[in-house]
């Protein structure tokens, strides 16, 4: 029973996900810089995070000496560089299109832990990596020259790295660290590093007093549109994620995580009109299949060295708690 619980509960967590990049369309579109916006959320949903945690769960807040430089590298490269580039990212691309190379991540992992940490992996892990890399090329529809605009491409894939990084920072840390607590300074800690960049002071913050259609799609209130991007697609989001791992082993919760990608496409679709081709379809699937292979074969019985387990590098959370 508890197993499906965390099945609901992650595919509900990869639902809120979905809308970070269509909201934050809104905000662009109505004057606010990609990194301003970045800024926007990252500040927004750590304090609200962090005062509901200081009431709930005030314990988890507590850093261990030893880890501040592992929480300032989380804050950097597995939320700051992860959210900056994807939000710039998909003012070049289509939602969709930036969240389909976004998840190359699981691939990348695939590579590091074989090649960085020296775990033997299950040949299906390189296979399932050929196979997103396959796909990615049909994306782009190589055949023709790049079609797509070649920085999004490469601040999307950059996006995919630190997403990778997050993975394996994740991978690292014990249970002295509380994963809630990690995500509330994660987030906060973001922020203040961005401040030279979003420069907060200068946010035109009437912006969120109009009501925008961002490629001539359904009308929204900004306020209405940022509060969820931090409340639906931030905070609940990761709570929601975090909580699904504690229930599923961690190979599991990143698979269901993965329908953030289609997700993400079919609420640009709806909000703001963007649509994918033929061939992005066609190539997204075939990213997303190459990733989940390489993910799964992870969770198989194998020669893996269990010193170093590559299922929790996929997910980028430890199981904290035994299926019932």
């Amino acid at each position: 029973m508890t197993r499906y619980a965390g099945l609901a509960i992650a595919f509900v967590s990869s639902c809120c996900f979905a809308f970070s990049g269509p909201m934050a369309k809104y905000l662009i579109a109505a004057g606010l810089a990609p990194i301003e916006a970045v800024w926007a959320r990252m500040a927004g949903a750590g304090l609200l995070l962090l005062a509901a945690l200081v009431v709930v769960r005030p314990a988890a807040l507590r850093i261990p000496r030893a880890k501040l430089g592992f929480f300032a590298a989380y804050a950097v490269m597995a939320v700051a560089g992860v959210q900056a580039l994807f939000f710039v990212a998909i003012t070049r691309l289509p939602v969709g299109v930036a969240l389909l190379l976004e998840f190359m991540a699981p691939v990348m992992v695939v590579v590091w832990v074989r090649f960085v940490r020296k775990v033997r992996l299950p040949r299906a892990a390189f296979v399932g990596a050929v196979v997103a890399v396959v796909g990615l090329a049909v994306v782009v529809e190589a055949w023709q020259g790049m079609r797509l605009d070649a920085l999004g491409l490469a601040l999307a894939l950059l996006a995919g790295a630190c997403c990778a990084g997050y993975f394996l920072m994740n991978d690292s840390f014990g249970d002295e660290i509380d994963p809630l607590g990690l995500i509330a300074w994660g987030m906060l800690g973001a922020a203040l590093v961005l401040v030279p960049f979003a420069q907060p002071w200068n946010i035109p913050w009437s912006a969120f007093t109009r009501t925008t259609a961002p490629n001539g799609g359904l009308a929204l209130p900004v306020l209405g549109a940022y509060l969820w991007m931090v409340i639906v697609a931030t905070v609940i989001a990761y709570i929601l994620g975090v909580n699904a791992v504690r229930r599923l082993s961690a190979a599991v919760g990143a698979t269901v995580a993965s329908l953030e990608v289609i997700g993400g496409a079919l609420v640009a679709w709806g909000l703001v009109g963007e649509s994918l081709g033929v061939f992005q379809i066609i190539g997204g699937l075939t990213v997303l299949a190459g990733a989940l292979l390489a993910q799964t074969a992870a969770a198989r019985p194998g020669p893996v060295d269990r010193r170093q387990p590559v299922e929790e590098a996929f997910a980028g959370e430890r199981k904290v708690a035994a299926e019932a």
